[in-house]
């Protein structure tokens, strides 16, 4: 990253993502905010919008319709398991583990956003968000190993 001099501040060097660099200049376009945080907010809405995958994501192995796990199996066979669909139920602790995480990581990370402005929390949310979907595009396939039958229909 290449360092500047931040306007006000002669001689101070800054980066890209330091806290010194919130503030606008002269000739700003503050129309640029708007699409930044209209994309923050859809990031933090996909939450809400995991509801649209539980039913696919029940039905992954089965397709057509679900394959039950056998009786006595607990959550953590459920959700590793490749021989059977993940149930709605179990779905569902995704979705709160999300909200959990969410919570947590303002309550630790909220004291770093104020000392460290919000271009370093904005870029590590990015990266971290992006890391987390890429993650989580292995979890279908891995859940899918056991069963290769439907993989060509």
């Amino acid at each position: 990253m290449s360092m500047s001099t931040t306007a006000g501040v002669a001689g101070v060097p800054s980066g890209f993502l330091d806290l010194r660099r919130i503030v606008a200049h002269t000739g700003y376009n503050r129309w640029l905010v708007p699409p930044a945080a209209l994309a923050i907010h859809l990031c933090i809405g996909m939450a809400y919008g995991f509801s649209v995958f539980w039913l696919p994501l029940s039905q992954a192995i089965g397709v057509g319709a679900p394959v039950a796990c056998p009786a006595g199996s607990g959550l953590v066979n459920a959700l590793f398991t490749t021989s059977c669909d993940w149930k709605v139920a179990d779905l569902g602790w995704m979705y709160t583990l999300f909200f959990v995480f969410l919570g947590s990581a303002a309550a630790i990370w909220g004291g770093w956003l104020e000392r460290s402005g919000p271009r370093k929390a904005g870029f590590v949310a990015a990266i971290c968000w992006c890391g987390s979907s890429i993650t989580s595009r292995f979890a279908s396939p891995v859940h899918q190993a056991g069963d290769r039958t439907h993989a060509c229909k």
